[in-house]
């Protein structure tokens, strides 16, 4: 029987499963954290926030703007919810489609996300990039593009709209 062929891991593939999956798990939670200390947004904060403040326009679609973020409409709701009783976002009717709306940016927003981006950008560099090589980075990118694009082909269309570098 092929490793292909068997319905388990191999024991190098076991271990970097693991590690993938506490990675997974860690990496986020310190991220958020440290988030949280440095400029008192969270980590689902701060992806909607580079969402907007990224956008052509500082406002965007709830759908679009979800899909972007990969999560559940109802989900963004609340979270928006939450966000603009702090007067980080706002929303707009939408004057060509009364049952939609707009996402906007607020000035707080957007004071919020200059200042904690480069905080935020340090903690990643220094957590992920600081001891990699050119090669290594390389290969990272090329693995993690893979593996990104497989598991959207998979997901079938709805993925598919997401952007391809995540928040």
């Amino acid at each position: 029987m092929t490793d292909r062929e068997s319905p388990w891991l191999s024991d190098d593939q076991q271990t970097a499963w693991r590690a993938w999956l506490a990675l997974n798990g860690e990496l986020p939670a310190l991220l958020h954290r440290r988030l949280q200390a440095d400029s008192g947004l969270s980590l689902p904060d701060f992806e909607v926030l580079v969402q907007l403040s990224e956008a052509d326009e500082p406002r965007l679609r709830v759908s679009p703007l979800a899909a972007a973020l990969g999560w559940e409409r109802s989900r963004l709701s609340h979270h928006l919810k939450r966000m603009e009783g702090r007067g980080l976002v706002g929303r707009e009717e939408c004057e060509d489609d009364g049952r939609g709306a707009w996402v906007t940016l607020t000035d707080a927003g957007r004071r919020a996300i200059t200042q904690a981006a480069p905080p935020h950008a340090r903690v990643v560099r220094e957590l992920l990039f600081d001891d990699l090589s050119a090669d290594d980075l390389a290969v990272i990118t090329r693995f993690t593009t893979g593996v990104l694009e497989r598991v959207r082909d998979a997901a079938g269309p709805a993925s598919a709209s997401r952007p391809a570098r995540p928040a």
